[in-house]
């Protein structure tokens, strides 16, 4: 109602809203959203500079110590990008331990061996140093894109050890004494194993440096796997033949037994 405005009496007379009332302009929401019979307000924010769960983690924390909401009339629930990230945060974590056990049971399918099931293994945790530092080298949150490249990581890093594990099995059966066998084998084997790790690091180089759309996503995943091959191949090209110096080689059995085997 505006100030001008009059209202009539019962007995015609007209008089001026504002001897009556008091009026005053205020401002006030343009519409009021209701979900499942009950008010609803929402506010949107957009994160810039930091992952999404360690804003809302602090969020909580600050709105919890200073906004006093009366019992059972309020709640607040988070939403957007951060519910995605709970539920996918989830999966991840039934994901991440069934593809690690596959991955390490068709190392041993394939060697028949768990000791060389292990030291094939190892290129694992070592892609993993690799792909935490990356991270941090170019100041990147870990994120759902990021786990998720960690999970690829698993599957690559592994190619190249299956590559430089199969051959030094070998050599010993061939009658070769260990250390010479772990010598021939990485210097027969480099040219591969730096050939796998160079097509998955170049593979994924344009997806680090992505800045169009979908950059967001692109990056944390092609960091991880980059930076997560590199230091895997390096690391296992001086630590595998150390593990195996100390540890001995589990010789693989001569082709012909095998057929043998399989025959009976």
């Amino acid at each position: 109602m505006n100030r001008g405005r009059w209202c009539s009496t019962p007995a015609g007379q007209r008089i001026p809203l504002s001897s009556l009332v008091h009026i005053e302009e205020v401002e006030g929401p343009s519409t009021i959203s209701h979900e499942w019979g009950q008010r609803r307000t929402t506010v949107q924010v957009n994160v810039r500079g930091r992952d999404v769960g360690s804003y809302v983690a602090e969020a909580q924390r600050k709105i919890a110590a200073r906004v006093s909401l009366p019992s059972g009339r309020y709640r607040i629930e988070w939403g957007g990008q951060f519910e995605h990230y709970e539920r996918a945060r989830n999966r991840l974590i039934i994901v991440v331990p069934l593809v690690r056990a596959m991955i390490f049971a068709l190392l041993y399918v394939t060697y028949r061996s768990v000791a060389d099931a292990l030291r094939g293994y190892v290129g694992v945790p070592f892609a993993i140093v690799g792909g935490v530092l990356s991270l941090w080298v170019r100041d990147m949150p870990f994120s759902i894109s990021a786990g998720v490249g960690f999970i690829a990581l698993s599957g690559v890093a592994v190619l190249g050890k299956m590559v430089l594990v199969s051959y030094v099995r070998q050599l010993p059966a061939r009658g070769l004494p260990v250390g010479l066998a772990i010598e021939e084998a990485a210097m027969t084997r480099l040219r591969p194993v730096l050939m796998t790790a160079l097509v998955a690091s170049l593979g994924f180089l344009p997806m680090a440096l992505s800045t169009g759309v979908g950059a967001e996503v692109q990056r944390p995943l092609a960091t991880v796997v980059v930076g997560g091959v590199i230091s895997s191949t390096l690391l296992t090209l001086l630590v595998l033949p150390a593990i195996y110096l100390v540890f001995g080689v589990s010789a693989a059995r001569p082709l012909a037994t095998q057929e043998e085997d399989s025959l009976e």
